[in-house]
């Protein structure tokens, strides 16, 4: 299974709740050195904006990713800077605000980083020979 499959799969599960930053690291659980418990629990409290609307749980996930892997600021920097070109934010509760005035449901739009992600972290180890 892929990174994105793994990813697709954890968004799509209905028996348990995979926050942003879960959905992220646990689809590179393979390659972190977490077990999947230890990912769910280290992501546990970052999905919501850190549970109060600050920084998007898909950033934190997408650094978690980045620093297990051993990769530098400059890489951090750079998802960052990504991120925040596509969006033009970084915080939970305005993207989330941007997202509903365009008509997109909370859980499309969701989704729909979480993908973005884990492609984008897919592009960045593939660049590196990872």
């Amino acid at each position: 299974m892929t990174h994105l499959e793994k990813a697709k799969a954890l968004r799509g599960d209905t028996q348990t709740h995979y926050n942003c930053a879960q959905s992220v690291l646990l689809a590179f659980e393979d390659r972190i050195g977490l077990t999947e418990e230890q990912a769910f629990q280290v992501a546990s409290h970052f999905g919501a904006g850190m549970r109060h609307g600050a920084t998007c749980g898909v950033l934190s996930g997408g650094l978690m990713v980045l620093g297990l892997l051993g990769y530098d600021e400059k890489a951090a920097g750079e998802l960052l800077r990504q991120f925040r070109e596509k969006h033009e934010a970084t915080q939970c509760a305005e993207l989330l605000s941007r997202s509903k005035d365009r008509g997109i449901a909370r859980k499309e739009h969701c989704d729909g980083l979480v993908l973005e992600m884990v492609e984008t972290l897919e592009q960045i180890l593939s660049a590196q020979g990872e």
